[in-house]
């Protein structure tokens, strides 16, 4: 069992929860949360999340061409980015799984895998 936990972010609901101006730039809106979670693999997130961290960040649409960076992998999801983000908790059974979004339908998905959500705001507030 791998003991780093998974940090897997629904970029484009996410992004969409703040009425910034970013659908005006979706692809800059999405590197700018991708550089936002960079710290999160070496230092956690204080007092909710310890380091280290696998961090990733699934994107879709016009946001595909997102590149990763370090510390953040990047999945740019073929089709529904929820589907993305479900096969990401499916496929890592044995670790703890914590996936951010505040979809209703993905949280349920998610939380039937044994994945915990939290919403946006929690990714804010750490």
């Amino acid at each position: 069992m791998d003991d780093t936990p998974l940090l897997i972010v629904d970029g484009a609901n996410v992004v969409g929860s703040r009425p910034n101006g970013w659908w005006r730039d979706r692809v800059g809106a999405a590197a700018r949360l991708r550089d936002s979670l960079a710290p999160v693999a070496t230092v956690g997130l204080p007092a909710r999340l310890p380091a280290p961290v696998e961090v990733i960040l699934v994107v879709e649409g016009a946001a595909r061409d997102v590149p990763g960076t370090d510390g953040v992998r990047v999945v740019s999801a073929p089709g529904s980015g929820d589907d993305s983000v479900v096969d990401l908790v499916a496929n890592a059974p044995r670790r703890r799984r914590l996936v951010v979004t505040a979809d209703r339908e993905l949280r349920e998905r998610v939380t039937a895998l044994g994945a915990e959500v939290y919403g946006p705001r929690w990714l804010r507030e750490s």
